[in-house]
């Protein structure tokens, strides 16, 4: 997978994230739910694109960050699919490209860390 290949897969992610949470219901007891799903969500990409232009440290430094988020955004799916808020098919989507996503993130992660 490339570099580009990967930055469009986690815009593609927060695109998805973002229609899901529109099927949210505008309720109070859910804002804190939509809002911290937006930011990590949108965090996994933004960050990866800002490691695109650091040095090798800072690199790992941002893809650790990217980790982080992917695994926030995880807990919240799994709290919008207990809670059976979305679209199901959507919400089974977006779990099963969160790990892929984790996985992904984890190996460069890795593969930058044992390069120091």
């Amino acid at each position: 997978m490339s570099e580009r290949d990967l930055s469009e897969r986690l815009l593609n992610f927060a695109l998805k994230c973002f229609e899901l949470n529109s099927q949210i219901p505008n309720k109070k007891e859910y804002d804190v739910l939509k809002y911290q799903f937006s930011k990590s969500s949108t965090s996994i990409g933004a960050n990866y694109e800002e490691s695109q232009s650091t040095t090798f440290k800072e690199f790992s430094q941002r893809i650790r960050i990217c980790v982080r988020e992917a695994l926030e955004t995880r807990y919240w799916i799994k709290i919008i699919s207990a809670l059976k808020l979305g679209d199901k098919i959507l919400v089974e989507y977006l779990s099963k490209e969160i790990e892929e996503i984790i996985k992904i993130l984890k190996t460069i992660l890795r593969k930058t860390t044992n390069s120091n």
